[in-house]
């Protein structure tokens, strides 16, 4: 199976900022560019507040980078593809030679 990894997606790591007020802030570093498949998962509903809430999940495939490297996806990262964000929650190989890497990942929708 081949992918086509023709979406660029910003991986980012999260950082801690002091609030000004005796608290800390997460603040986003991009790490850099990686190219991407972005593939729709399985959806689900859940009650919220007010009204029902979706929550979809994704599979986004790239190229396999080694164990540790800064280009290697974590799961307490998030992929970025410019107004969409999507948090990782699991990583795993997506061939037998390893080549190529799953994320699994949810879309955040910002409050």
């Amino acid at each position: 199976m081949g992918y086509s990894l023709n979406r660029p997606m910003v991986l980012e790591e999260p950082g801690t900022l002091p609030d000004g007020a005796g608290g800390y802030t997460t603040a986003w570093t991009a790490l850099g560019t990686l190219w991407t498949e972005l593939r729709a998962g399985a959806g689900s509903e859940r009650r919220g507040l007010i009204a029902p809430e979706g929550r979809m999940l994704f599979r986004v495939y790239l190229r396999a980078a080694p164990q540790g490297s800064p280009q290697r996806p974590r799961p307490d990262q998030r992929l970025r593809d410019g107004a969409r964000l999507f948090t990782i929650l699991a990583v795993s190989e997506a061939d037998p030679a390893g080549a190529f890497l799953i994320c699994h990942a949810r879309e955040e929708v910002p409050a």
